[in-house]
């Protein structure tokens, strides 16, 4: 069962939610990867403004990833994006 409820952050899940969401990422991590066949993926969510959520409602971004798609992928998805990595 996937909540349809309005929550702002993950953190503000149930317990019994967690494990049904967890699930649901699975099957879409493994779409993604049959249709795509990406190398890895991205998951994750931006938590309250300190973090950079603009959206006040829970997400989770399933980005699928590729071998050289781009030249450091550490530093999570900020480095996909053109000028949004490297900080400091």
């Amino acid at each position: 069962m996937i909540s349809r409820r309005h929550v702002i952050g993950y953190f503000q899940l149930t317990g019994e939610e967690w494990p049904d969401l967890w699930d649901m990422v699975d099957r879409v991590r493994e779409h993604l990867h049959e249709k795509f066949s990406s190398d890895g993926f991205n998951v994750g969510s931006n938590e309250n403004m300190a973090a950079g959520q603009t959206t006040f409602h829970f997400y989770l971004h399933i980005i699928p990833r590729y071998e050289g798609d781009v030249e450091d992928p550490t530093g999570w998805v900020r480095n996909v994006i053109t000028g949004k990595g490297k900080y400091g």
